[in-house]
């Protein structure tokens, strides 16, 4: 009879110990979703964050021209043109292009063999992620052929000075116009959502650093044109509206519809993304740059603005930002 009672003293411990095992895993489990709502919460927060500082620097900038004289405006125009060239070029070939390779190999996902030696998951090709980056250039180089191009700065140029660039044509119709720069709008917004995704702090600082002080200008040239073309302030404030909605709504959607993406499939949209920033920026300023008077200013002013971009970097890996 005793045998008997440790045996069900055993058998009712053994499903007590089962028990507590099985509430420690519920709970432990209740902590790591409670955990990831939280990363969500607080990455979904940036992501509305960042798309609200887009939105109120372009609108802000946009509508300036509605008070400021365009002569007054044109020498600061180019060098925030100038700067934003060099930001862009740097955010792509130091931060974007490299993270998008790293995230597109498969690199973030690997992990340790029983030898002790790193391994990585299986990624795309390095043809397909350099694929990616043409991509976006020629995506960029489409709508320019199509007319819709994204630089007016030559455009509100040519109102003021009759020593405008031959090679620059828009259609006539200002609505189009409007409308290609939305489109290049969105591709800014694409890449920040996808640099949120990503969660990578460096990546998503530098990509919304070179979008932001690239709209200073976009936004302006579109407050200049749209006042030139229109000769409506009401029709203008609609169209500097509609392009300063563009990025921020695009990198809501980005950032959720990427968010559940593999990551190598992350990695080519960044790849992407750097296609189109290289697009931008050496086009911005290869107008200035075959001028013979303003050539050798255009110059230092891409290599200011790609300095400024690289100190920021370097500022961060020593203070640990990059890598995490």
């Amino acid at each position: 009879m005793a045998v008997e009672d440790g045996r069900y003293g055993n058998s009712i411990r053994t499903t007590n110990y089962s028990k507590h095992i099985f509430y420690k895993l519920v709970w432990a489990n209740c902590l790591l979703e409670n955990h990831r709502g939280s990363l969500m919460d607080y990455s979904l927060s940036r992501a509305f964050l960042l798309a609200a500082i887009t939105f109120f620097v372009a609108l802000i900038v946009g509508i300036i021209p509605l008070w400021k004289k365009i002569s007054e405006q044109e020498n600061v125009l180019k060098w925030m043109t100038g700067l934003a060239a060099g930001v862009l070029l740097a955010s792509a070939l130091l931060v974007a292009i490299p993270e998008g390779f790293e995230i597109a190999s498969g690199a973030h996902s690997g992990g340790v063999d029983s030898a002790g030696n790193a391994t990585s998951s299986e990624g795309f090709t390095p043809l397909m992620m350099g694929g990616s980056i043409l991509l976006g250039f020629l995506f960029m180089l489409i709508l320019e052929a199509f007319g819709f191009g994204h630089d007016l700065h030559e455009e509100h140029h040519d109102h003021g000075h009759s020593h405008g660039h031959d090679h620059v044509h828009h259609p006539n119709n200002p609505s189009s116009i409007i409308f290609g720069l939305c489109i290049h709008a969105l591709t800014d917004g694409m890449a920040i959502g996808a640099a949120l995704a990503s969660r990578s702090i460096v990546l998503t600082l530098s990509i919304f650093l070179g979008v932001i002080i690239h709209k200073l200008p976009a936004a302006f040239s579109v407050g200049v044109f749209s006042m030139h073309e229109r000769s409506d302030r009401n029709k203008t404030i609609k169209d500097v509206l509609l392009f300063s909605l563009a990025a921020p709504l695009t990198i809501i959607a980005a950032f959720f519809l990427l968010g559940g993406v593999d990551e190598q499939y992350l990695g080519l949209v960044i790849l992407f993304s750097g296609g189109t920033f290289l697009y931008v920026a050496t086009v911005d300023v290869l107008p200035d740059v075959h001028n013979s008077e303003t050539g050798k200013l255009a110059l230092i002013q891409v290599i200011i603005g790609a300095m400024i971009m690289t100190t920021i970097l370097i500022i961060m890996d020593l203070f640990g930002i990059i890598g995490h």
